[in-house]
């Protein structure tokens, strides 16, 4: 049914903007949706191969969070993390996708994974148990462990990071800066964290192999990452025309739907668990 305009009598005093009301009422159910989810235990991780952009064997695998609807329904994390991002239950989600890594790790001695954080869960006691617990539990897990953090988040709290990242690097863990390219970080910031991989941006590398102004970008970015030192790795790569370019400038790994998309039955799990879902 359409409202009519004299129909918004029952909206909150504040919420009179339509638009503005349905937002909220939105953003109301996915929170209730992933707090459901938290309490339920319904969440996993979906894998995703990084190639290697000469030969394509699979270097690591991206462990992205997800959480199941009541009805089984599978949720990305882009239908939820920006609603929860600010809030504790982000940085549940932080501790969930962690504490799944960790002991898919620990089942798979021979898998190198990367797990999405916010630095934002840094502070937070009980990620930071998480991690502790796990290195611990595993002496191997921590130089097969890369955590990734989004470009935005990085500079949300530079400091932090900076500080949080040569702590953890000690234990032997690897750091990605995610979504590189989209815009925030300036260089005099990136010159002092201690990231060993550059994750470009799906914004410039898709469709990279007709758009020259992004090759000229990519081939920057490809220099200022040799220069520090840092391996790359192109997102969101959805055509062979793609991959050889990018494989072409000496972009080292390669992510994205032309190889595979996320899974949460990896070839490593039993076939009983990939069937059950």
């Amino acid at each position: 049914m359409v409202r009519g305009k004299d129909d918004w009598s029952d909206i909150p005093v504040g919420m009179e903007d339509p638009l503005s009301y349905a937002l909220t009422v939105r953003d109301d159910r996915v929170l209730q949706m992933v707090a459901r989810a938290i309490e339920a235990e319904d969440l996993c991780l979906a894998f995703q191969p990084v190639v290697q952009a000469e030969g394509g064997q699979v270097a690591f695998h991206e462990g992205l969070i997800r959480i199941f609807d009541p009805t089984g329904r599978i949720i990305p994390a882009a239908d939820f993390l920006p609603q929860v991002e600010t809030t504790e239950l982000g940085r549940i989600i932080d501790v969930c996708a962690l504490d799944l890594g960790l002991r898919t790790l620990a089942e798979q001695p021979e898998l190198r994974l990367s797990i999405n954080m916010s630095a934002r869960s840094i502070a937070y006691p009980r990620w930071m148990q998480a991690l502790t617990r796990g290195l611990a539990r595993d002496p191997t897990a921590g130089e097969r462990l890369i955590l990734e953090i989004t470009e935005r988040s990085a500079m949300h709290l530079p400091e932090i990071v900076i500080c949080f990242m040569r702590d953890i690097q000690a234990q032997g863990v690897c750091f990605a800066l995610d979504d590189f390219g989209s815009g925030y970080t300036s260089f005099r910031h990136l010159r002092d964290f201690y990231f060993d991989i550059l994750k470009i941006d799906g914004s410039v590398t898709r469709g990279i192999a007709a758009n020259p102004d992004n090759q000229v970008l990519l081939s920057a970015l490809v220099q200022v990452a040799r220069h520090m030192d840092m391996f790359t790795v192109a997102e969101a790569v959805e055509a062979g025309e793609d991959a050889d370019w990018l494989t072409g400038v000496g972009i080292e790994y390669l992510q994205g739907f032309y190889f595979a998309a996320p899974t949460i039955h990896p070839p490593w799990a039993p076939e009983d668990e990939r069937i059950a879902r």
